[in-house]
């Protein structure tokens, strides 16, 4: 096409997903829609409050060609998935912290999900906290936590809720080799909002620090072994552009990203605690 994708969000949507100042950091790729009509933007931007899926589907009906679902909350994919591969759409979800290239990144570069996954045989504990501000549901703060470790992880077995309150959560489990570990959520004012993951093995292990994606600092992937300790190369760029970007190049190619397919196993995973 020529000139740049029109895009639409609602004010929730623009909030949630640092619409306005993403967009505006891509102009070449992304622009405002001339008017608030949904039928004449090429992209539309949907909060991913509960009932995320039936707007992206609606957004889907009314022929957009390309979705960005900012910081979605765990629910069923499997209709919206059908409805967009029907269609052609292009559904990017733009997660809190498993959005963040550093954690999965683009190409063939180094990343946390090949350093932790390389360690994983002999791993002895993945320890992980994760933080934001008072008055948060922890359940959804549950959810962002959740993704974040997967993206790096694999998959999560045996997991147990064993605390959930105004305060935070505990979960415990074990990795795929039998190892156990533990996610915890803190609701505080006494530190940056973030995800900390820290794998440890035999002789070192691998640690990583994702800030919110709207900081002006970059995540951090640092593995530790017999090699000493190796400072993966930083990259300065936000979970909100990375997942923008990527819809840029599925929109340029009329592919369509597999977004929807990882987020069933985090809905998945995450039903399992719900009742819990």
């Amino acid at each position: 096409m020529s000139g740049p994708y029109t895009v639409l969000a609602s004010p929730t949507a623009r909030e949630a997903g640092a619409v306005t100042q993403t967009v505006a950091s891509l102009p070449a790729t992304f622009a405002p829609a001339a008017k608030n009509l949904q039928s004449t933007a090429d992209v539309l931007v949907v909060a991913g409050e509960p009932g995320w899926t039936d707007e992206a589907r609606r957004a889907v009906a009314a022929g957009a060609r390309g979705i960005v679902v900012a910081n979605p909350v765990p629910e069923d994919t499997r209709e919206l998935a059908a409805a967009a591969n029907a269609a052609g759409t292009a559904v990017v979800l733009d997660l809190r912290w498993a959005s963040n290239p550093a954690l999965v990144a683009e190409g063939d570069g180094p990343d946390a999900r090949d350093a932790v996954r390389s360690a994983l045989g002999t791993a002895s504990l993945l320890d992980s906290v994760a933080a934001t501000a008072p008055g948060t549901d922890p359940r959804r703060l549950l959810g962002e936590h959740l993704a974040a470790l997967l993206a790096v992880s694999g998959p999560l077995h045996e997991m147990l809720l064993l605390r959930c309150d105004a305060t935070g959560y505990t979960v415990a489990g074990r990795l795929a080799n039998g190892a156990p570990f533990t996610a915890q959520g803190v609701l505080t004012a006494a530190r940056p909002a973030g995800v900390d993951i820290r794998l440890y093995t035999a002789d070192g292990g691998v640690a990583v620090q994702v800030p919110d994606p709207d900081a002006a600092w970059p995540a951090e992937v640092r593995v530790t072994g017999t090699h000493g300790e190796l400072l993966l190369p930083t990259l300065y760029e936000s979970a909100h552009r990375s997942a923008w970007r990527r819809l840029k190049d599925h929109l340029g190619a009329g592919t369509r990203p597999d977004d929807l397919a990882g987020f069933a196993r985090l809905t998945d995973l995450y039903a399992t605690l719900a009742d819990t």
